[in-house]
This record gives C-alpha cells, structure tokens and sequence, in this order.
C-alpha cells in the first residue's frame, strides 16, 4: 500500500476520549474510527491487523479437528425462550422486531443456535465427537463502553461448540481446545495464563479464563513463573494423543494463577516462583454438559439405541479485543510495537526523499519485492515526520532509504521491538525481512 493514496489517518494528538493505551494507539495511527458509542469501523491498516489475528486463530481451531462454519448474527427468540436464557440475559441483549412482529436478537453467543443446528443434523453416536465454530459479530448492549475495542459493544469474537457422547469425551475436547488456544496465544507473540474460573450459572468443574499479561492490563494477577517459560508447540505437546493431552493439562492446573492472592492462600505452598503482574481476559472456556442439549432437545441414538444427551462445551476468544490487548501488552511511548504474526505490514519503507532517482528506484524495489508486506511511505513530508509515523504504527521493520546510502546502494534497517538499526546492502535487508 503506498502511504500517499491509503486510508490511514494518523494523529499527532491523543483524542480526548481515550483512556487508556490501546485506545489511544488505535485511534492515533488510524486503525479505527468510532460510528455510534461502543461501535468502531477497522479502517484499512486495522482492519489487516484483525484478519491476521483472525487467521492465526483460525489455525488453530482448525489443527484440533474444528470446523469453520458461519452462523447469522440475528437469531429468533423463541430458540432463547427454549433454553429459557430470552428474559434472563438482561438489557445487554438487543432485542428486536420485524415487519410481522416476530421478535428476534442481535445475538451476544450462539450455545443456543448451534444446538438447534446440531440437533436437525446429527442422529447417531457414530457422528460423535464434533467441533464447530465461527469467527462471527457479537453485539452486547454495555451501560457503559469505554476503553476503546476492549470494551465495546459490538466485537469480533471466535466462538467454539463441542458435542461428545458422555463426560470422559467432553474433557478430551476441552483440553485440546484449551491447548489450541496456548498454542494461539504464543504464536500471537504474547504470554497467556489460564485461570481457573467460577462456571456461575453454568455449573460444572471444568471453566477457564485467559489473561494476557501486560504491564498497563485490567486486573491484577498472581501467577507461578513457571508458565511463562513453556512451550505450546506441536513438538511438545501433541493434539491427537491422550496422554500428551493429560500431562498438558496436568501442567496447566499444577501451577497456580490466581486474580486474587488471598484466594485459597494454601495453594501457593508448594509454588517456588510467585509472581504478581496485570493481566488482561481475552477468551473463556466452559464445560456445561446437557445445558443446552437437554431443553432444546438434542439427542442422539446411543450404542444400544438408547437416545442420549450429548455433553457440550463453549469456548470464546474475542479477536477484535485480542488487537487491543496486543498493543497493552507491546507498545512504548512513540506507538505500537507489532509482533510480526499480526502486523499489518511487515515493512514500512521510508524514502527520505522523494524525486531523488536512487531513492525512488530503491524504494520502488524493495516496494515490488515485498508483494503486498510492506506501507510505503512515498509522501512529500519531513524525514521527521515519516519516523514517527512508522513508529507510532508499529510495523515490525523499518526500511530507510536515504539519498547517501541510496547512492552506495544500501539501505538503513530498523527492528521497531529493539530499536536496533544498521546499514547494509539492499539484497542483505531483503533476507533480513524475508
């Protein structure tokens, strides 16, 4: 995208109505505009970082067997009446009438819907176990949005649907599905806790929450170092088999994570390495068992023909709150720092001064070689001016072409998380970027 025809707004001043970092940020280097209270737009650059997020989850959900499906956002009452969640929701939900008076809701979760889905499809135990989920709009009518997309009311979010035959099942798919998201969050460049969490209303002993730490985060947390060194890769632990699935589980449930350090202060006895920190939720997983598939009617004809309730889960992780807390927990006072996963660019080329033919021919170059990866900066503003902006943006990298060493065939390269620069040939900072 060159810079001088792109729809990205920056701002030199923080708007007022922003208050805190990933607010600031987001509307700072154009990523987003607000439309209504709690209702933004993903201008171009925002909208990039969204669909990368997007499909790293996407990834992951897939590698665990899920499968990607759409569901509407407008959904009937008379499903929500069924599982009797329609009056009890509270004014969060918005609900809604069409021409012929049916009344409908722009839905906040979909257990409901994809139960009914479930229940017209599948027949037998044999098409046992199942994962369906989509990435899909979610509006909840907050009294009081603030904090930019990490409170708002309408947001992207990846909600996950389990249905197993009996409990043993169910805890299988929970845990791969709490493993898919550890494998998400390190590969999103940030380090995740699992809490565990009260299952409310739910019921059930199988609920966890997932706090991003981040100095500038939400809440305050108290955690066990031991998970900020593990690793949730395939070489480590493996989706398809059992045992691994245990001893990862094991592993997560050993350690301690607590949003609160006085609860069950016995549990902190055999912790070595306690650490506080500030944290941010980006995603809960539920166990609910026949929540769902008892009111709604969902059963299956077991092995002996006996019909049976499958056990079901959710698991939700808001992708459009996940940008926000991307940019809490990577960022410094001159803007964004990117993890390159999720950038929308990986470059931004800077050319220092436009209408110089070397300059132009380098940047045109790398603009070329980089197919679609790199913002180029070809506007004719200061040097100064140009740095900023490609470091309140946050791009991973940094090419500067100047006309001394444009002239010298080389080029100055930045790695925007350090700060390191240095100058080397222009073939060297092509493999240095890939």
């Amino acid at each position: 995208m060159r810079l001088s025809r792109s729809l990205v707004p920056t701002l030199k001043e923080t708007p007022a109505e922003a208050q805190i970092v990933s607010h600031r940020l987001m509307l700072r280097a154009g990523l987003v505009r607000q439309t209504a209270s709690g209702i933004y737009a993903w201008l171009p650059a925002g909208w990039r970082v969204l669909q990368n997020i997007g499909q790293i989850v996407r990834e992951e959900q897939d590698a665990i067997g899920a499968q990607e499906m759409l569901m509407p956002t407008i959904q009937s009452a008379d499903l929500w009446r069924t599982s009797s969640r329609y009056d009890a929701y509270g004014p969060e939900m918005l609900r809604l009438k069409d021409r012929h008076e049916r009344e409908l809701l722009y839905g906040p979760t979909n257990e409901e819907m994809i139960t009914d889905l479930f229940r017209q499809s599948v027949k037998s135990y044999r098409e046992l176990p199942q994962m369906l989920y989509h990435i899909q709009w979610k509006f909840r009518d907050e009294v009081r949005p603030r904090f930019g997309v990490m409170r708002g009311r309408e947001f992207l979010m990846k909600d996950a649907y389990s249905f197993d035959l009996d409990y043993a099942g169910a805890v299988i798919s929970y845990r791969k599905m709490m493993l898919a998201y550890m494998r998400t969050f390190q590969r999103l460049g940030v380090k995740a806790i699992p809490m565990q969490a009260d299952s409310g209303p739910i019921g059930g002993n199988l609920s966890h929450e997932f706090i991003i730490l981040a100095a500038t985060g939400e809440s305050q947390v108290w955690y066990d170092a031991a998970f900020e060194g593990m690793d949730f890769s395939s070489a480590s632990f493996s989706h398809t088999s059992e045992a691994d699935l245990d001893r990862f589980f094991t592993q997560m449930t050993t350690p301690y994570a607590a949003s609160d350090e006085k609860h069950d202060p016995a549990a902190w006895a055999g912790v070595a390495d306690k650490r506080e920190g500030r944290g941010i939720e980006v995603g809960h997983i539920f166990y609910f068992g026949t929540k769902y598939s008892a009111p709604l009617g969902l059963k299956v004809a077991g092995p002996d023909g006996t019909p049976v309730e499958p056990q079901m889960g959710s698991y939700g992780v808001g992708v459009s709150r996940l940008v926000g807390a991307l940019i809490e927990a990577h960022h410094d006072e001159a803007g964004i720092k990117w993890p390159d996963g999720v950038a929308p660019f990986k470059a931004a080329i800077l050319n220092l001064k436009q209408g110089d033919a070397a300059c132009d021919g380098i940047s045109e170059d790398f603009y070329a070689k980089l197919a679609g990866n790199a913002l180029y900066d070809d506007r004719e503003e200061r040097a100064g001016v140009k740095f900023a902006d490609a470091d309140l943006m946050g791009h991973p990298w940094q090419i500067i072409v100047g006309p001394r060493g444009a002239a010298a065939g080389r080029v100055e390269v930045k790695r925007r998380a350090t700060g390191e620069r240095q100058e080397i040939d222009i073939d060297a900072a092509l493999a240095r970027i890939g």
